[in-house]
């Protein structure tokens, strides 16, 4: 995602009495509390918009409210970035949640250049900006309402039913600019989710999430993301049938890649949950990622599978998509946040010059 950006302007401060998210208001939208003790380190960042100049990625520009992820999917892809805070991408990247507080007034400030074009914004590129510590700081909401005030257009992508707290403001944002929210979904079946992402909404609560926001008449997709052979691929069918009947009008898939540091956390988590399909999911995942195996990470590869496994899960996610009226993205062409079949307000048609 292009080369990392340095958002901080001092060490992020260690919050000593941090709120409580299962102490608010909105605690109905949360699961239950991870078992690990959570640290919340609070910084001024310097900016926060990060630009990503990678062909895998469908948008130029991303807000990440948080470093970190309450979630703790063993797959998470973002596990390095904590790296570069001296934390580690284990447990620290679960336990150790970075809070940018002045993100609202960052974006404003982005906002209102001369030279900002209103250009797509990925809630988020790396982190959820729906994890658990969003209900105490509202950081999201803050940064949705400052989109609503430019008229800028937002992708969101998360796998909390937080998002349902928003559904007032991303209904304004929508009525001026446009909006999306992607649920990512990778598991049909609610224990497979907890074992993997067991942080994270259940998928029942995210396929009722994913509703409600449909409901509402707000754009969604759903994110079959990742793609784990010996785990969901068998899943396919099922998500996508319960997506559809839920209002998502799009959906698209991307095959697990693991980088050096989210390989042993992966293989860690699989092993101790599904000890007898491991060698399995892992020797398929490599097969579909020949030559480089699970870690491949060059550019125009890293979201491509390959070999006859992989393209008979494409061809099931394709034809399933298409029997169901899903508009379906391939993994090297998905751009999920580009307005479809709605009509543009007059006042945003400089978005698509």
């Amino acid at each position: 995602m292009g080369t990392p950006t340095t958002y901080n302007v001092a060490v992020p401060r260690l919050v000593s009495n941090p709120p409580n998210p299962w102490a608010t208001r909105h605690v109905e939208w949360l699961e239950a509390p991870p078992p690990v003790q959570v640290e919340v380190y609070e910084e001024c960042a310097k900016s926060i918009l990060a630009r990503n100049d990678s062909p895998d990625v469908p948008f130029r520009f991303s807000l990440n409210p948080y470093r970190g992820c309450q979630h703790a999917c063993a797959y998470c892809y973002a596990r390095p970035t904590h790296q570069y805070l001296g934390f580690g991408a284990g447990t620290d990247f679960d336990s150790k949640i970075v809070v940018k507080t002045n993100a609202a007034e960052l974006l404003r400030r982005a906002l209102a250049k001369r030279s900002w074009r209103r250009e797509w914004i990925a809630f988020s590129g790396v982190t959820d900006c729906y994890q658990p510590l969003e209900a105490s700081y509202g950081i999201t909401r803050a940064c949705l309402e400052v989109c609503r005030e430019f008229r800028n257009p937002v992708g969101i992508i998360t796998k909390s039913a937080l998002v349902r707290r928003d559904v007032d403001v991303l209904l304004a944002l929508d009525r001026v600019a446009d909006v999306q929210v992607i649920l990512s979904i990778p598991f049909a079946d609610d224990a497979t989710g907890r074992a993997i992402e067991p942080a994270a909404s259940a998928p029942t609560t995210r396929f009722e999430t994913l509703r409600l926001l449909s409901d509402a008449g707000l754009r969604t997709c759903v994110a079959l993301a990742p793609l784990i052979p010996g785990l969901n691929d068998s899943q396919v069918p099922e998500i996508l049938e319960r997506a559809r009947a839920a209002g998502a009008r799009s959906a698209f898939m991307i095959l697990l890649r693991l980088p050096a540091e989210v390989r042993p956390v992966f293989e860690e988590r699989l092993r101790a949950r599904f000890p007898d399909r491991a060698d399995k999911v892992l020797n398929a995942l490599d097969e579909m990622r020949a030559p480089q195996g699970a870690g491949r990470s060059t550019f125009g590869e890293r979201m491509r599978g390959r070999g006859a496994r992989w393209e008979s899960v494409r061809q099931l996610f394709e034809l399933t998509c298409r029997k169901l009226g899903l508009e379906s993205m391939r993994e090297d062409e998905a751009d999920p946040f580009t307005p479809q079949s709605r009509p543009v307000p007059s006042a945003q048609l400089d978005l698509f010059k």
